[in-house]
């Protein structure tokens, strides 16, 4: 029984490399093949750099609301809420 040989982490190797680089020099011919890896790979590495930058701002939220610093918590902005609400009421009898 002949049955195929799994990829390995799910990169092509063997023939399908060579089929994958074929199908590739036919739709954007041989001189462009370059320009197309050096702007995938820059792009990627943008990529890399704004992932990490999102994680580090994460991060330091994270501290600072370790800290109890940045957030309030839900419970303290009910209270703000409730204190926002009498004072308008309290401004509407004194008017009427």
């Amino acid at each position: 029984m002949a049955s195929a040989i799994p990829l390995i982490g799910g990169i092509p190797a063997g023939p399908e490399l060579l089929i994958i680089l074929l199908v590739l020099v036919l739709l954007f011919g041989a001189n462009k093949i370059p320009k197309l890896a050096r702007s995938t790979g820059q792009a990627m590495g943008e990529f890399k750099k704004g992932r990490e930058q999102v994680e580090e701002e994460l991060q330091e939220m994270q501290g600072d609301t370790e800290d109890g610093d940045a957030i309030a918590t839900d419970s303290t902005l009910d209270d703000e809420d409730d204190e926002f609400e009498t004072e308008a009421e309290t401004e509407k009898e004194t008017s009427a």
